[in-house]
């Protein structure tokens, strides 16, 4: 964190001196990671806490809701990096070349060192809104440093506000799917690798299960999902309800990897009333 605002205040000044908007758009940028690496922080630190009797399923969702948040911000600093590189285009500036790319050089050193040491974290949405986050700041450093020297060759000053666009755009870009996924968790929305279906069937080839309904199959966060169901069965001793309802958390766990399964055990024969019915009848 330290590291990022001193480069943020070392693009300001170049920015500023260099009269560039492209690196004046990196800065602001870049000063956006400071929050975001705060909250991420702070939302991994949440994930590890135990449930309580206040959040009972844990603090999983800690870095979607970073993820989420980190992820809007950007799409509205990503829109006024687009308002402001249109604004030069109307009114070019000459830009001092020597200022974009010994700045950009040393973004580019902290920007692609973050990168680096966050790629074995990419699986984690958390994580991986960051590493997008200074894999993007390291690109637009490319560009800006590629940008000055034709600049410096061409005396195209257009060139410049080109690069706040396009770093914009890239911004916007790689935001819009974390706020997308981020969203989808707190809406509780089913896992993408997992279908209502498959789980359904599955449950159905458990012997003494003749009907699955009320299916809900949603993710907690950092990979965890969590299952409930309606299974109705025939008449049973109650020992054997329990070796039943072991089977179906099992087949969820081996099979789908859902870590917390509650089912509610029907007798066989009622009418269903609501929810996700599964057709089929159990395979004898």
């Amino acid at each position: 964190m330290a590291a990022t605002l001193g480069l943020v205040v070392a693009e300001v000044f170049g920015g500023i001196l260099g009269r560039s908007v492209a690196l004046l758009n990196d800065a602001v940028h870049n000063l956006s990671d400071v929050p975001a690496l705060g909250i991420s922080y702070l939302a991994m630190r949440w994930a590890e806490r135990p449930a309580d009797g206040e959040k009972t399923y844990g603090y999983h969702r800690a870095g979607t809701l970073a993820a989420f948040t980190n992820a809007f911000v950007l799409v509205l600093l990503s829109l006024w990096l687009g308002y402001e590189a249109f604004e030069r285009f109307r009114s070019p500036v000459a830009v001092v070349e020597s200022w974009m790319i010994w700045t950009s050089v040393a973004a580019l050193a902290v920007n692609g060192g973050i990168t680096l040491a966050l790629v074995r974290g990419r699986e984690d949405l958390n994580l991986r809104s960051i590493l997008i986050h200074n894999f993007g700041d390291a690109l637009s450093n490319i560009a800006i440093i590629a940008g000055a020297l034709i600049i410096h060759a061409t005396g195209a000053s257009w060139i410049d506000p080109l690069l706040g666009l396009a770093i914009g755009l890239l911004v916007l870009w790689s935001s819009i799917g974390i706020l997308r996924e981020s969203s989808h968790i707190l809406l509780e929305g089913r896992p993408p690798d997992l279908r209502v279906e498959d789980v359904a069937r599955a449950v159905l080839t458990i012997e003494g299960v003749e009907e699955v309904h009320d299916v809900h199959l949603w993710s907690l966060g950092g990979g965890h999902h969590a299952l409930s169901l309606h299974a109705r069965i025939p008449d049973m001793h109650l020992d054997e309800c329990e070796l039943l309802l072991a089977s179906i958390q099992r087949v969820a766990a081996k099979e789908f990897g859902v870590e917390h399964t509650t089912v509610q055990l029907e007798r066989a024969g009622l009418p269903a009333k609501s929810g996700y019915v599964m057709p089929e009848p159990a395979k004898k």
